[in-house]
């Protein structure tokens, strides 16, 4: 079969799939036959990609562009036009979507779609590849098409994408909220899918064998009747071991979605729940809505009274937005108990509208992406430098659950300081991290561990006795058995060692047993 059309990404890794060219095959129609969907990583060589992409003869490749995949992205279709000028390159994605007139990448290529290109795609592959007619601009765009005759994407799931990969899905597409940070805020409405045609495709993945499901949604909960429809939906079929993903409304939780998700058990349901900030005047800024107490409320009732895992989100560097506010905001919503808080750095999107504080709040961001903010008016960049550290380090010990123990000291001495600061007293640890670690990125889980250790008995001054048994307990927990040198202090080290060897040996079938007697003796 010829392959007229390539349908083409580059993912930020291989467990992610591409729902948007899912999408754009299903709704191919007559075109499908002459169609495939090409899949890569970021990690792989531009010129390896190209080589293959070439190697399939194609006459439309069709790239899905985003923040994540923007510099590798222009590098092969700059490869492409070079060696291929005759292969026609259509652009699409967030990333390609606004300011397209400005943006290298499309001005080497030779056409971008803006916006939503279900129908767009088709219509332009069929009036090349049937009437031999193209565009005569180079960006494309249109109407918004009708969600109700969009072709379902997910039958296009492979076997293999349901057995190792994300899969994604969504009910509805839009954002009734303004916040400007955020794409979405360019929405004028949210459309939804029928649901009773949406839920048969899910029947259909569940008995091909899916069992997570990752919602994009951007209001899942927005409308009770469709959130309480669906989670009915998946709770009847909870015993196949289900795993669910949502985003959802901070401030929006009525009694009948609380009732329900009650009845999931721990872990089934995970809810990203965007808070950005807890500083009304900034919020009121970038015109992000919170109700507050009912947010704390929301908070208080799925930590007490549900096993959902509760993801929130906070960004660094909004206009107004001071460290100072920042960390307030930090404590506030630590003491709510979500299971991660996800601190994330202001990015610059293209075409948001948060692009209006530029001059006020003296925002700059950097010219490559992810286009992260490198100072404001209130947080100048060694801040943001230093902000960007106790990101990355609280992934690595607070949201990883890797170091429950050592955070759980860490917001006990919290609470014994003047300002019972939390985020003052990781902020600490995070300082003494940076001074220690020349980057913070492909730090290796012992030398976490090590550092956790090194900051208990050099900057808190604590025996090592009484810090190496804390390491211990997150060492163990995270599923390792050995002692490494730098847990094997203390003056009864030698005693502790050899009776939990033996507690380990004792648990073991005998094969094991003896590979583990002769690593004992090998290190003695």
């Amino acid at each position: 079969m010829k392959t007229d059309i390539l349908l083409v990404t580059l993912n930020s890794s291989y467990a992610h799939s591409s729902f948007g060219l899912r999408y754009l095959y299903a709704n191919l129609k007559e075109l499908q036959e002459h169609a495939q969907i090409v899949e890569y990583t970021i990690a792989r060589s531009p010129r390896d990609i190209v080589e293959s992409l070439l190697s399939k003869k194609p006459k439309v490749i069709g790239l899905g562009v985003y923040i994540w995949n923007a510099d590798e992205s222009l590098e092969v279709v700059s490869l492409l036009k070079k060696v291929s000028p005759e292969t026609i390159i259509v652009l699409g994605g967030p990333e390609v979507s606004h300011e397209a007139e400005n943006n290298r990448i499309c001005q080497i290529a030779d056409f971008t779609i803006k916006g939503e290109g279900d129908f767009l795609f088709h219509d332009f592959c069929h009036n090349f590849l049937n009437l031999g007619i193209l565009p005569d601009q180079k960006i494309i765009s249109g109407a918004l098409p009708d969600i109700k005759a969009i072709a379902s994407p997910y039958a296009y799931y492979t076997e293999e994408d349901i057995k190792n990969r994300v899969i994604y899905v969504e009910v509805s597409r839009g954002c009734p909220y303004r916040c400007e940070y955020c794409l979405s805020s360019l929405d004028k409405a949210v459309r939804s899918f029928d649901v009773p045609a949406f839920l048969a495709d899910m029947q259909m993945l569940l008995d091909r064998g899916a069992r997570q499901f990752k919602f994009i949604d951007r209001t899942f909960n927005l409308s009770p009747t469709t959130c309480t429809q669906i989670l009915q939906f998946f709770l009847d079929r909870i015993d196949l071991g289900l795993f669910l993903h949502f985003e959802m409304v901070p401030d929006r939780l009525p009694t009948e979605i609380r009732d329900l998700i009650k009845k999931f058990p721990a872990g089934a349901l995970q809810f990203e729940i965007g808070i950005q900030t807890w500083n009304a005047d900034v919020a009121k800024l970038v015109s992000r809505r919170n109700d507050y107490e009912k947010v704390k409320d929301n908070f208080k009732f799925l930590a007490a009274e549900t096993g959902v895992h509760t993801h929130a989100d906070l960004i660094v560097g909004l206009p107004g937005e001071n460290l100072e506010s920042f960390g307030k905001g930090f404590d506030i919503l630590s003491e709510l108990k979500p299971d991660e808080i996800q601190v994330g750095i202001l990015k610059r999107l293209k075409g948001a509208p948060i692009a209006r504080h530029d001059k006020e709040w003296e925002m700059i961001y950097a010219d490559q992406p992810p286009f992260q903010i490198l100072r404001t008016k209130t947080m100048d960049f060694a801040t943001l430098q230093k902000m960007n550290r106790f990101a990355k380090f609280w992934d690595l010990y607070a949201n990883s659950g890797n170091f429950k123990n050592m955070t759980a000291v860490l917001r006990e001495r919290s609470t014994k300081r003047d300002d019972q600061s939390f985020f003052w007293e990781f902020f600490a640890f995070t300082e003494f991290l940076s001074a220690r670690h020349s980057q913070y990125f492909g730090i290796s889980l012992m030398s976490l561990f090590e550092s956790a250790m090194a900051y208990l008995t050099e900057a808190l001054q604590w025996p090592v006795e009484e810090a190496r048994d804390l390491i211990l307990q997150d060492y163990r927990a995270s599923g390792k058995i050995d002692w490494p040198k730098f847990l094997r202090v203390g003056a009864d080290v030698q005693e502790k060692v050899q009776a939990d060897t033996q507690t380990q040996k004792s648990n073991l079938p005998k094969r094991q047993q003896r590979h583990l007697g002769k690593l004992e003796t090998q290190n003695s």
